[in-house]
């Protein structure tokens, strides 16, 4: 009996010439199979991303006023804005230490699924048909739209406000133009992506090195090289990498030890010195131009509200009832701290002493704004139900000490579930009602 015979060869040739230029992309690794498998990790990844990302948005309250809002032209793209909650205290330290956890970990897995699909991007003709060209618009949104948030998201993280007052219109419009391509990739290639894998199995092309079929993908090579290594070499050094992102990132959302392990996270290793006031900061007092004569001497506090203004001082603020509440920092860069002991005045105790006293008018927004000279959210507005929450506290001490400056000496907003920068610091004035 003779061999089988392939394809003509004049077939082979027209078929390497509609894919590109072929010869230059030889791995037998690359095919439907290898790319569908990399494409479900990605889909439940990034929708994950996508949807934590929309919730840290939402934490910040961008509709609630303008000071807060770093994207003002967003239209209908903030349709699902709603006031962000206070319980569990918990909420924004799950939501955002996940984005970003969960973004480091699949840069290798993205990185392959790029190699995978090489190909695809000197596929000539460029266009074949009005289909084709809405492949190719929705890869070129996909992978551009990904590179995008992803270079951004942790330079952003890593070099923290890397794009001063542009970072969250940046990040916030991108994720837009990511998730058009995603979701008209997904709705053309899963339906054959579901077939590749359901067809083909799995265990059966982990135990193989032969080439792929490809089934019209335009991903397996005309003359494949040998293999140097198998698919399930090549899956296992992908899932490798992220696992060593994800164990040397992860930690800096807990204290102690696991910390120490975030070798790769800006907030990783030890704490920061010894004692009471030993956890993580963002911005410190240095940072922000503030020294002993802003932080102590003659430091006052106004709170205003109802056609009334009262100043205090920090021995008046120390006389008022003081409250307890145990809550964690956690920031957009993903590093949370466990509960720390928080004392204080509830914002709602001070709301009250400018008129909002809860018989005649419910405590409502407040304006906040710090001592702080330069950096972001010197001002943070922050909605009725965060400071009606008794957990809301400004606070004056921290595990019971006073608060070092670095953590916001002589006072500062402490909210629960809210993200890190809208607890501010250095606080100097308090508007109840204008939030502008």
């Amino acid at each position: 009996m003779g061999k089988p015979q392939g394809p003509p060869a004049a077939d082979t040739a027209r078929s390497a010439a509609a894919r590109g230029p072929t010869g230059l992309w030889r791995s037998p690794l690359r095919g439907p199979w290898f790319t569908s498998v990399l494409g479900v990790v990605l889909l439940a990844g990034m929708t994950l991303l996508f949807v934590t990302g929309l919730l840290s948005y939402a934490a910040y309250n961008p509709g609630l006023s303008p000071v807060n809002d770093k994207t003002p032209d967003k239209g209908i793209l903030g349709f699902y804005l709603f006031p962000w909650p206070t319980r569990p205290r918990w909420l924004y330290r799950l939501t955002q230490g996940l984005h970003v956890t969960v973004g480091v970990t699949l840069v290798p897995v993205l990185l392959a699924k790029l190699w995978s699909v090489l190909p695809k991007f000197f596929e000539l003709p460029p266009v074949r048909s009005v289909g084709h060209a809405l492949e190719r618009l929705s890869l070129l949104l996909l992978v551009g739209g990904a590179l995008f948030e992803f270079a951004t998201g942790i330079l952003n993280v890593q070099l923290e406000y890397v794009f001063p007052g542009s970072f969250y219109p940046l990040h916030f419009y991108g994720a837009w133009v990511f998730f058009a391509g995603f979701a008209a990739h997904v709705a053309l290639k899963l339906p054959r992506t579901v077939r590749v894998l359901r067809e083909r199995g799995f265990r059966a092309q982990l135990r193989t090195r032969a080439p792929e079929g490809d089934g019209g993908s335009g991903l397996v090579a005309a003359r494949p090289a040998e293999p140097t290594v198998s698919r399930r070499g090549a899956l296992g050094l992908v899932g490798g990498g992220s696992l060593l992102l994800f164990a040397t990132t992860a930690g800096q959302s807990f204290d102690g030890w696991p910390r120490a392990t975030a070798l790769f996270a800006p907030h990783g290793g030890r704490d920061p010195g010894t004692g009471l006031g030993a956890f993580q900061v963002n911005k410190t007092a240095a940072a922000v131009g503030l020294g002993r004569r802003d932080l102590v001497d003659g430091w006052r506090l106004d709170l205003v509200g109802r056609g009334r203004t009262v100043r205090l001082t920090r021995a008046d603020l120390l006389a008022l009832p003081q409250h307890r509440a145990d809550l964690p920092l956690a920031c957009v860069e993903g590093w949370s701290t466990s509960d720390q002991a928080w004392q204080g005045v509830r914002l709602r105790d001070l709301a009250a002493l400018v008129g909002y006293d809860g018989e005649r008018a419910d405590p409502p927004g407040v304006l906040v704004e710090s001592l702080q000279t330069r950096g972001a959210f010197r001002r943070a507005a922050l909605r009725d139900n965060q400071v009606r929450d008794p957990r809301s506290l400004l606070a004056l001490r921290v595990n019971g000490a006073d608060l070092s400056p670095d953590h916001g000496y002589p006072a500062r907003v402490i909210v629960p579930a809210a993200p890190g920068v809208l607890n501010t610091k250095w606080v100097a004035r308090m508007t109840f009602g204008e939030l502008v």
